[in-house]
């Protein structure tokens, strides 16, 4: 069976390429590899949620799911005095994202090889970010929205990516379910791209 970008070891042969991006104004080179989740170039949903994550400048934030570091490592440059913990089950998305932190001079990050909030039990965090493994299946993207109630502190919020048709109506309603309707709001929308931002309160 081919690996897919949830693999946690990668066996696909590296060849690793250099991506450059422009993200909230910030300037980025990215190095990308085959066996990572959307190795060509930046994807459309990270984005759109880097687009209109709103992140404290002293907040401590966790991606999961970093992949290379598109989402996490642009968090760092918006919460300059905060820190952000970024968490991959795939130890070569990991690694990317250790040597992309270094390559764009980031020092506020901490990144981990986790099977998604393993390596954070017991931590809590004021913004929790993630575009979720889709293709991981359902049952995956539901525990990342369960368990990033357990993982923020009071007055924190998860934020997520994720498309119409594959399965934000759902998503919503289970965070609906998790948070309480008031506490999740659309903010906004792109090309079938939702992104939701859930409270706690």
């Amino acid at each position: 069976m081919a690996d897919h970008y949830y693999t946690e070891r990668p066996t696909v042969r590296s060849d690793k390429r250099t991506i450059a991006a422009e993200l909230r104004g910030f300037r980025f080179q990215f190095t990308s590899d085959s066996g990572v989740f959307s190795r060509d170039g930046v994807d459309y949903g990270s984005r759109v949620l880097i687009g209109m994550m709103e992140i404290p400048p002293a907040a401590a934030i966790l991606d999961v799911g970093c992949g290379y570091g598109p989402i996490g490592l642009t968090a760092a440059r918006l919460a300059p005095q905060g820190h952000v913990t970024m968490l991959d089950i795939n130890e070569r998305a990991a690694a990317l994202s250790r040597e992309n932190a270094a390559l764009n001079g980031i020092g506020n990050v901490t990144v981990q090889t986790s099977d998604l909030y393993e390596a954070v039990e017991g931590q809590r965090f004021d913004v929790i970010l993630s575009n979720p493994p889709i293709r991981a299946g359902k049952a995956v993207v539901h525990r990342i929205l369960a368990e990033a109630k357990e993982h923020l502190k009071p007055g924190g919020s998860l934020w997520i990516v994720i498309q119409n048709k594959q399965g934000a109506p759902s998503a919503r309603a289970k965070l609906e379910e998790l948070f309480g309707e008031d506490a999740v709001e659309e903010i906004g929308k792109d090309k079938g791209y939702r992104i939701y931002r859930a409270k706690l309160v």
